[in-house]
């Protein structure tokens, strides 16, 4: 295991809770904003932007973006 592959394996958690926080975050705004919303749409139409945003993390991981960062 490489140095980079340990330190984020003792970050894993840490992590996946940051990205719960930020799902639940907008969760929250949709129903201040739409409080009549489907929460079960709300969470799926969420959950492909979150997929979006990691889709063009991954394309800019490729062109080279962050080899330097």
């Amino acid at each position: 295991m490489t140095s980079v592959q340990k330190e984020l394996q003792k970050r894993k958690s840490e992590i996946i809770k940051e990205v719960e926080l930020l799902f639940k975050a907008n969760m929250k705004i949709t129903d201040w904003d739409i409080p009549e919303a489907d929460d079960k749409e709300a969470a799926k139409e969420l959950i492909k932007i979150l997929e979006e945003a990691v889709e063009k993390i991954k394309k800019d991981i490729q062109s080279g973006k962050y080899d330097n960062y």
